[in-house]
């Protein structure tokens, strides 16, 4: 133990003599970490704010939803005595927090200005707490949406229809057996937009949905899951063990298909069944034209990361064997006092690592200090970028985590790019580096 503390110190004062060189290595290495924290950042954000807006807009982190067939090509996203299929839900997901149910349908809106197509989602107001924290009411209550025959509408689509709060619109749509009928509705809230699917979603009291496709009230369109936090990443393991489950109860489902419920109407048209089909999908299912976005991230930090780590890994052994050329004579001596080939090793990863420790916790405490800093600044992002991030400002988001393992794998890294100059330097015989000059 004795011996590390002395290799320790060693190395650390060798820091502090060459302190020129070690400041431009930390620098470099810092600068690496920070971007890799930012990175992360940016990766973790897109991707936390794409779930709140999914989990929110259109789906649960795991759904229950399907479709009714009156006939073979005529069908709707029905889910029929949902209560019953609830019952299934919480008896084999003890995962769950909470499950809310909402209609789903595709209507044209009419207003004297203009109109515009949209998705129309039934919902409880009452019994959707996290919908009224998420959703940022610009106009309006949103409380409102309570009362029958109400819509919420979002910024972009209020500019098409030329509408306010308290303004009429009609919606037109066909029912699921095929006759045309239309409801009024009242514009009791507009909301700031959410990225894409906010430009082709609007949202009415559930029973709203259920007049405009004539249906019963023992019917849905589907039921959202919500998870505890820590089980939202097991949001696939979930989905398939429901499947299970709703199959051994008797419900009849259709394949597995990761595609949002809006792709399926040609599919399910063209199958031969009639009546009820469940549907068992995940948020990433529901959105997945769009999750393409993380993996472009995803890759992109792959490529630089690796760019990055060779350059810092080039930069250390260069200037690990710069080092050991600078100081052969002085290796010669601490061998010729009895330093052993151990602590020459030792003493040159001990400055590596030092370097690297350094270096990374400069560079976390930087990309921290960005990240926060773009937080503040509330940067507001174009419009096109704004349909895949769905939200309009930049978002980072920084967890200890991330911190930590950016620290450890730069520093694990910076110290074993030294492993074979160290190596090579503990090897030098004591008489001919006593000896050498240069």
């Amino acid at each position: 133990m004795t011996n590390l503390i002395l290799d320790f110190r060693i190395a650390l004062r060798s820091l502090f003599q060459h302190r020129r060189r070690t400041f431009f290595l930390v620098a470099a290495i810092a600068g690496v970490t920070g971007l890799l924290v930012l990175l992360n950042a940016l990766s973790t954000g897109v991707s936390e704010t794409m779930i709140r807006a999914a989990t929110t807009l259109s789906s649960g982190h795991v759904n229950v939803g399907g479709f009714f067939k009156v006939t073979s090509s005529q069908s709707g996203p029905v889910v029929t005595e949902f209560a019953k299929v609830a019952k299934v839900v919480e008896a084999n997901v003890p995962e769950l927090e909470h499950w809310v149910h909402r209609g789903r349908g595709w209507a044209k809106i009419i207003a004297d200005s203009g109109s515009t197509q949209a998705g129309v989602t039934g919902i409880d107001i009452k019994n959707e707490p996290d919908f009224k924290r998420v959703i940022s009411v610009v106009s309006g209550r949103i409380d409102d949406l309570a009362e029958r025959n109400t819509i919420m509408l979002f910024e972009s689509q209020v500019e098409r229809l030329k509408v306010k709060v308290g303004d009429a619109v009609t919606l037109s749509a066909q029912t699921n057996r095929g006759a045309a009928n239309t409801v009024d509705c009242r514009v009791v809230a507009i909301a700031k937009d959410m990225g894409l699917m906010s430009k082709f979603g609007t949202f009415v009291p559930i029973e709203t949905t259920r007049g405009l496709y004539q249906l019963r009230p023992d019917t849905t369109g589907v039921i959202q899951l919500y998870l505890k936090p820590q089980f939202v990443s097991e949001s696939a393991a979930v989905a398939g063990r429901l499947r299970i489950a709703l199959e051994r109860a008797g419900y009849a489902l259709m394949d597995s298909d990761a595609s949002p419920f809006w792709m399926k109407f040609q599919t399910v048209n063209r199958e031969d069944w009639t009546g009820q089909k469940l549907d068992v999908t995940t948020w990433e299912d529901e959105v997945s034209f769009l999750t393409w976005t993380l993996k472009v991230i995803s890759v992109l930090k792959v490529v630089l990361l690796t760019i990055l780590i060779a350059i810092v890994i080039t930069g250390i052994m260069n200037t690990m064997w710069i080092a050991i050329r600078e100081r052969t004579r002085e290796i010669g001596t601490l061998r010729a006092i009895g330093m052993q080939r151990g602590g020459v090793l030792r003493m040159f990863l001990f400055e590596s690592f030092q370097m690297g420790l350094l270096g990374t916790l400069a560079g976390a405490l930087a990309g921290t200090a960005i990240a926060l800093a773009v937080n503040a600044a509330r940067i507001q992002v174009p419009l096109s970028v704004q349909l895949f991030l769905m939200s309009d400002r930049l978002h980072l988001s920084i967890h200890v985590s991330a911190l930590t393992q950016a620290v450890v794998m730069i520093t694990g890294i910076t110290t074993l790019a030294a492993l074979y100059p160290s190596y090579r330097a503990a090897r030098l015989p004591p008489v001919s580096a006593m000896s050498h000059f240069g």
